[in-house]
């Protein structure tokens, strides 16, 4: 990933590998062993790397090249450690997945060999030249290497039952969404049938999460039933904070990173605005999303905290009553769905008055 980034930044840039060398004082193969991945960037000296990230936007590169090519760099740490253990158990105590609570863009950046789609946040490298001959879309990952990921993903999510281990586990059931065997399809069933069906008591945030990774899971293997369910489960609960505060931090709004999930169950949730989710969600307001009913459930939930939204966004205010208006016309909801729909029209007719 490091590397991939690593060549989009110096394109934007307009700088050839050689210039780019010469500007580094490295020779021109040092370029290209980055960019090829055959050097990794997380082999770097901290320092050098430092210092990497700090030219690269005097050389015409965004300004926010450092902080994507600092993500790149621990997406590489979670697939490596992924690719090399293969079936192999890792210990939380050393295991990438296990660092942090994940936000979106390093989550983009690890799945981006899965999906084949950039991660919107790249979309700031534009090429300032035209690109001669053919070029490869994205990092790609060899069929080996994407089932020895797979497989110690699913290693971790079997074994990894402790307490202490609920971080990484969770995390990995997620990206276990993006393995499209068959059978891992079905191992995600029966750890929604699991993790699901269990009451999930007031401030029980594993409990949660174990089933909304599950059933979001499911639903980007193309099963959406579970995510129904879950939506039906925790609405009007303690879940739906929780949720919103997950979110929250997803996307960016809370400013602090978070070592482990028990941050959702917090109640005071006026370190973040809201905004930045809102605008966030209204687009994902999909017909085909297979995650529509959470992203519809969480928008209900937001402006229903958070009814200023609609009075002083005027954009996403005119952005939301759209995709409604498509969301009604189309057969897509469930009866829980459309009473959503129904609430946040309401919501947006109040605000206009």
């Amino acid at each position: 990933m490091s590397g991939y980034v690593l060549k989009l930044a110096r394109e934007s840039a307009a700088r050839t590998q050689e210039q780019l060398a010469e500007r580094l004082a490295v020779d021109t193969s040092t370029v290209q062993a980055w960019e090829s991945g055959r050097r990794p960037l997380s082999a770097m000296n901290a320092g050098d790397f430092v210092r990497l990230c700090a030219r690269l936007p005097r050389l015409g590169a965004p300004p926010s090249t450092g902080r994507y090519l600092r993500a790149a760099v621990e997406a590489d740490l979670v697939l490596s450690t992924g690719i090399t253990a293969g079936s192999a158990w890792v210990d939380h105590t050393v295991h990438p997945l296990a660092a942090s609570v994940h936000r979106r863009t390093l989550t983009n950046l690890i799945t981006w060999p899965f999906t084949g789609h950039l991660p919107p946040e790249l979309t700031v490298f534009t090429p300032a030249a035209r690109r001669r001959g053919p070029v490869a879309a994205g990092p790609a990952i060899g069929a080996d290497e994407r089932t020895r990921f797979f497989d110690h993903l699913m290693t971790v999510a079997e074994r990894g039952v402790r307490p202490v281990e609920a971080l990484l586990r969770r995390q990995a059931v997620y990206l276990l969404g993006f393995d499209r065997r068959d059978q891992v399809a079905g191992w995600l069933r029966g750890e929604w049938v699991n993790a699901g069906r269990r009451p999930i008591a007031g401030g029980d945030v594993t409990s949660l999460l174990e089933a909304r990774s599950a059933s979001v899971a499911l639903a980007s293997t193309g099963d959406g039933t579970h995510l129904h369910d879950f939506v039906t489960r925790t609405a009007g609960t303690d879940a739906e904070l929780a949720n919103l505060n997950y979110w929250a931090h997803w996307i960016g709004e809370l400013p602090n990173d978070q070592a482990d999930d028990g941050f959702m169950a917090e109640a005071d949730t006026r370190a973040w605005s809201g905004v930045r989710l809102f605008h966030h969600l209204i687009g994902r307001l999909e017909p085909a999303s297979p995650h529509l009913p959470l992203n519809l459930h969480t928008v209900h939930s937001l402006v229903a905290s958070r009814p200023a939204l609609l009075t002083e966004r005027t954009i996403e205010r005119d952005a939301l009553a759209g995709a409604l208006d498509v969301l009604a016309s189309e057969n897509v909801l469930s009866r829980d769905g459309r009473d959503q729909v129904a609430g946040l029209h309401y919501a947006l007719r109040l605000a206009d008055r």
